[in-house]
């Protein structure tokens, strides 16, 4: 069921990368494997055999994972006089390989070499792809394959140059488009992981950056662009952007040991067995691809199983994050099982695992994002109550005037043309004593509504408790403050609060040399001022 379901998502995906281009026509070369020897360290170009036609070798079904010299031998016919392409399909990680071509009467009429450990210029770009001319007749192929391992099987074939080179257009243009996804979204993550100096968007990175140089190596942007032939870029970067997607999960669906003890400890147990796979892949590197391959399905069965219990217990990213998983592991699942592609030649495997890991990786950043608008938005409404309890802290309950604590913070501002006035109101006792203590709320705010109505909006009213009341003004406007304060009297007075008055003592902040004194003036002023109106 599975390889019906792959060959058809890999139907579609071809299909939908064909759209408005020209089919090649290229001529499958059918042959048989040999086997000339298993992988052995150290292996080199100059051990491929000089006349493979003249020697025999056990014939095997195909070529292994683990690596090897392996000989093919093929018949093929042409019958146009032409400028032809040999190439491999389904797979270009390939070490080194070399080409001879015989005619019909046993002579070698091309000899061609290539493969990411040699430092030669390809012909064509990201490809394997070798020019030959060749006139009618019968020829024989004999390809050798050197390579630490194979990630599919490289089967050689023939096309005509005019039609090899628009071919290729296509694989070449998802390739540099897809780690072109990479590079940015891979630049963006580190920069927030630096900045914001959180795991998850580190993990993110190196997961990011990891199939970045493994997708660079495989498809020959390395050794094309950059000079760079080791066979190792196309291998082990995965084992790390492996272990780094693990801790990644865990980070970003918040998987701790005590709210998911099991989840938790599955994450530590197949992180382990990937730091052993590594420690194996340095040891045996013929080996790397196939931990590659038990990686990528380790973590993406526990990608998938994080984030069903995840999205079980209501956490909104998990639910989000397992639309993401889901594809990653139907597409993932089937690209590290195949290891050919029937009648498809331009495009390689490595490609489909590109278009995998872009789409979780698109993907994931919209996780990502939805993330951050969460924390965004946890951050608002946390700033929202933080100023409400500010405000509340700064603010007096009854009149919503500023109370005493935002009136001291208020003093260490000040300049030295400031004044202070303190305002005692008259009439708070009478009116609690004779009509409750409701009526002297009601006096008490209305008197500090019709006060700071005539003081207006530059000068700021502050009730410090009980019936104490303070003006501030950083222009000294004592003038102003003490005619606000009469208005404001006569106004309380027309509307049913007869018996209501105030004494106020103001001080300027010239007068004296600090805020203490400041403070003390005023008071004083104001008693004086009560004293006066008592015996008036």
């Amino acid at each position: 069921m599975l390889s019906s379901l792959g060959r058809g998502i890999i139907a579609i995906i071809i299909a939908v990368l064909s759209i408005g281009l020209v089919q090649a026509s290229p001529q499958s070369i059918e042959g048989v494997w040999s086997l000339v020897h298993a992988y052995k360290g150290g292996q080199s170009p100059q051990q491929f055999l000089s006349d493979p036609l003249r020697q025999k070798y056990a014939p095997v079904a195909t070529v292994s994972p683990r690596g090897g010299h392996y000989l093919y031998i093929a018949s093929f016919e042409i019958k146009t006089n032409n400028a032809y392409v040999v190439d491999f399909k389904n797979t270009s990680t390939i070490e080194y390989f070399q080409h001879q071509v015989y005619d019909e009467r046993g002579h070698e009429v091309a000899k061609l070499e290539g493969g990411i450990g040699r430092r030669i210029e390809n012909p064509f770009f990201l490809r394997h792809g070798r020019s030959v001319n060749l006139a009618p007749g019968k020829y024989v192929l004999a390809t050798q394959l050197i390579s630490i391992n194979y990630l599919a099987i490289p089967e050689p074939y023939l096309d005509d140059e005019a039609s090899y080179m628009h071919a290729i257009k296509r694989g070449n243009a998802l390739t540099l488009f897809g780690l072109g996804v990479f590079w940015g979204l891979g630049i963006y993550y580190t920069v927030l992981a630096t900045s914001r100096n959180r795991k998850v968007e580190a993990m993110y990175a190196i997961f990011i950056a990891g199939n970045f140089l493994f997708n660079s190596a495989a498809l020959l942007v390395l050794s094309d662009l950059f000079n760079l032939h080791s066979i190792y870029w196309a291998s082990m970067p995965i084992l790390f952007s492996s272990i780094a997607y693990i801790l990644f999960v865990m980070h970003l669906l918040e998987i701790n040991p005590y709210q998911h003890k099991r989840l938790y400890a599955a994450g530590r147990v197949i992180l382990v067995v990937m730091v052993l796979f590594l420690l194996l892949s340095i040891a045996f590197p013929n080996w790397a691809l196939e931990f590659c391959r038990y990686e990528v399905g380790l973590f993406l069965c526990y990608g998938l199983a994080t984030a069903i219990r995840q999205s079980q217990r209501k956490n909104a990213t998990a639910k989000r994050y397992l639309i993401a998983i889901s594809l990653f592991f139907v597409s993932g699942i089937i690209t590290i099982s195949l290891s050919k592609m029937h009648q498809q030649f331009d495009l390689y495997i490595e490609h489909l695992g590109l278009v995998s890991v872009a789409i979780e990786v698109v993907l994931l950043a919209l996780v990502l994002s939805f993330q951050f608008a969460q924390l965004h938005k946890e951050k608002e409404e946390a700033l929202e109550a933080l100023g409400m309890t500010e405000k509340v802290a700064n603010s007096d309950a009854l009149t919503s005037l500023p109370n005493r604590y935002a009136f001291v913070k208020a003093l260490d501002r000040l300049p030295m043309q400031s004044s202070l006035t303190f305002i005692d109101l008259d009439g708070l006792k009478f009116y609690n004593d004779h009509y409750g203590h409701a009526r002297g709320d009601e006096l008490l705010i209305c008197f500090a509504k019709k006060y700071q109505h005539y003081l207006g909006s530059t000068l700021i009213l502050y009730r410090l408790g009980g019936d104490e009341f303070a003006v501030l003004s950083h222009k000294g406007e004592v003038v102003v403050v003490e005619q606000a304060l009469q208005e404001a009297v006569e106004n309380m007075r027309r509307e049913g609060f007869e018996f209501s008055g105030a004494s106020a003592g103001s001080a300027y902040y010239y007068e004296v040399d600090n805020i203490s004194e400041f403070m003390r003036l005023a008071d004083m002023r104001m008693y004086e001022n009560k004293r006066v109106r008592k015996i008036q």
